[in-house]
């Protein structure tokens, strides 16, 4: 309950709450690269292109307001922009 207004709202996490909770995780694992939530983002659209999801859902997903953000993720994949190899590379 919001306490000036008396409604009933969702109460957002602090952004450095999140940081830090990520940060406690990495290091309890003992990854010694740098993780952020943003490594997370990454992660979950390049396996979601992996998995077989359509670009087009992906970048509803992620918010991308552009198709071409998104397609940086099939670059990383080595897939190019529609996710599959031309006929041409299985000569």
């Amino acid at each position: 309950m919001d306490p000036r207004t008396g409604l009933k709202r969702r109460h957002h996490l602090d952004e450095a709450t999140i940081h830090r909770a990520i940060k406690t995780a990495v290091t309890r694992v003992g990854i010694q690269k740098r993780v952020s939530s943003h490594t997370f983002r990454h992660s979950f659209a390049t396996h979601g292109l992996q998995a077989g999801a359509d670009i087009r859902t992906i970048q509803e997903l992620l918010g991308h307001e552009d198709v071409s953000t998104t397609m940086i993720y099939t670059h990383v994949m080595g897939q190019g922009g529609c996710g599959m190899k031309s006929p041409l590379d299985n000569l």
